[in-house]
């Protein structure tokens, strides 16, 4: 007789959770991202265009940019600004964003964004 081949019930049962979790960490982790590409261009756009403005109005410039794209990670008043050896701008960026998954589990994110201009 020939072997039966396919997937048994608890190899169907197993899979089908191993897939749920995964979908699980995909659908938490790729807002997140998502918000980091977005601040990240907002830094970088920020850095470019700021010759001769203030550090008040580089993070009030953020903070209405993060307004419009609902960024909640990061504010304004947690950006450095800084001179850079060229006499452009510098900024960086650094937080941690915490996603519950489920019960005590939680992913932890830790971004660093750096940008200067010229």
């Amino acid at each position: 007789m020939r072997k039966q081949r396919g997937l048994s019930l608890i190899g169907l049962i197993f899979f089908g959770a191993l897939l749920f979790f995964v979908a699980l960490i995909v659908m938490k982790a790729v807002p997140t991202y998502i918000e980091y590409f977005s601040i990240r261009n907002h830094v970088k756009e920020l850095a470019k265009g700021t010759d001769g403005t203030s550090v008040r109005e580089i993070q009030s410039s953020f903070d209405r940019r993060a307004s419009i794209d609902d960024i909640t990670a990061i504010q304004g008043k947690d950006l450095e600004v800084s001179k850079d050896a060229n006499g452009g701008i510098a900024i960086d960026a650094s937080y941690s964003k915490k996603v519950p998954l489920f019960g005590d589990v939680s992913l932890c994110f830790d971004f660093d964004i750096q940008a200067a201009g010229r």
